[in-house]
């Protein structure tokens, strides 16, 4: 350990005395009148005010992780309570996200938490199981052990600090790995992280049980066959993807919209190929698939499901013209649908009575920024722009939401 780590582990420690949950308690109550995010100035006159009561670190650090935890309310039920770093904060998974992939294994199961970072899926994970946690960076474990306490999962972790290529998995039954991605990749790539995805996806030859979490960009062929890819939405917003062993696997590839669970994958012993639906002109409606539904290859599957039909060859969107009713995607009413043209859209957008547009583009190039505020609307509707392309023609339909 560095002297570094060593003194911000010593520091997080006066946290945890009754002197630094006081403090802490009175920051989540609105010391000094403040209750949720602490501004610059804010913080600035809130610390010179608790400097008169506490010493100056101890306000530092408190500060600092009142800050992080009004961050992580979205993510976790009891951020308030618990412990974080704004790295480690970042890589966790939501508390949703994390109790979905827990559900994976095997209540009893003892599971490995390989790079457990700040215990966000070591938590969902140690709820009925236990969990053998494991990271190389000892303040992100002390913090995971400090977040069990809290939670009452204390008894069922126990935490390894190790490189996690080194630790002994004899007692594990299954394993869940969260390798640390690298920064400022806009594309995955197989070696982009830590440890690198190879090394992975042989912990099979160690323990059957694997789930490696990763980012929602992983290639399908990157994942071996036998495997399954699943693509995790929180409503709309695309999360994360887990790869899953044989041992746990249960489809080539899945969709999983939370919080409701909803779950698209091909029927078994039925293949979905592209030459199976339909590519034609736009409907009375058009559904937008859920991201989850895209990166996992599913909108064949979902057309399918829908007895809808692709609108092009390349883009996502289905069209239909009875309502297509589904979570796996947004349904919108298509009150007009024509070749693009820019110019005379501004006319064409009066004439329906549309005064506010929210525009979604994909398949088309274009400024939205410039377009929007070219457009100078003042009707009474609302509607959604989608600029795309239908049978690889630049193509506009706008359409009022059907939900």
């Amino acid at each position: 350990m560095t002297a570094n780590t060593e003194s911000r582990v010593e520091r997080f420690e006066t946290l945890l005395t009754s002197t630094g949950s006081e403090l802490l308690d009175r920051l989540a109550r609105g010391a000094g009148g403040v209750g949720g995010a602490v501004g610059p100035q804010q913080a600035l006159r809130l610390g010179t005010q608790l400097r008169a009561d506490y010493p100056t670190d101890l306000v530092v650090d408190a500060l600092g992780q009142h800050e992080l935890r009004t961050a992580a309310g979205p993510k976790f039920s009891r951020a308030m309570d618990m412990f974080f770093t704004r790295a480690g904060l970042e890589q966790a998974s939501s508390e949703v996200v994390a109790r979905h992939t827990a559900s994976r294994y095997t209540a009893g199961d003892t599971v490995a938490d390989l790079c457990c970072g700040i215990g966000g899926d070591m938590l969902a994970l140690a709820e009925h199981r236990r969990v053998i946690a494991v990271d190389v960076d000892p303040f992100h474990l002390r913090l995971a052990a400090a977040n069990a306490d809290v939670l009452g999962v204390a008894d069922h972790v126990t935490t390894v600090l190790s490189d996690v290529r080194d630790v002994d998995l004899a007692e594990a039954d299954a394993v869940f790995v969260d390798p640390a991605r690298r920064a400022g990749r806009r594309r995955f790539r197989t070696g982009d992280s830590e440890p690198p995805l190879d090394w992975c996806l042989e912990l099979t030859g160690r323990v059957t049980k694997v789930g490696i979490k990763a980012a929602p960009g992983l290639p399908h062929e990157a994942v071996p066959a036998g495997w399954e890819l699943e693509f995790i939405a929180l409503g709309r917003d695309l999360k994360e993807a887990v790869a899953w062993s044989p041992a746990l696997a249960t489809a080539g590839t899945r969709a999983t919209l939370l919080p409701e669970g909803h779950t698209l994958m091909p029927a078994p012993g039925h293949e979905v190929h592209e030459a199976d639906v339909e590519v034609r002109a736009p409907g009375e409606y058009l559904l937008d698939p859920n991201p989850a539904v895209t990166r996992a290859g599913l909108v064949v599957e979902l057309a399918r499901e829908l007895g809808a039909w692709k609108i092009d060859e390349k883009i996502a969107f289905l069209a239909a013209d009875t309502p297509m009713r589904t979570p796996f995607g947004r349904s919108l009413r298509v009150i007009d649908s024509a070749p693009w043209n820019q110019k005379q859209l501004p006319a064409r957008l009066r004439e329906l009575d549309i005064g506010a547009v929210d525009i979604r583009r994909r398949g088309l190039a274009g400024d939205v920024d410039q377009l929007r505020k070219r457009l100078k609307l003042s009707g009474a509707r609302r509607a959604i722009l989608v600029m795309t392309r239908v049978n690889d023609r630049p193509w506009g339909l706008v359409c009022l939401d059907d939900e």
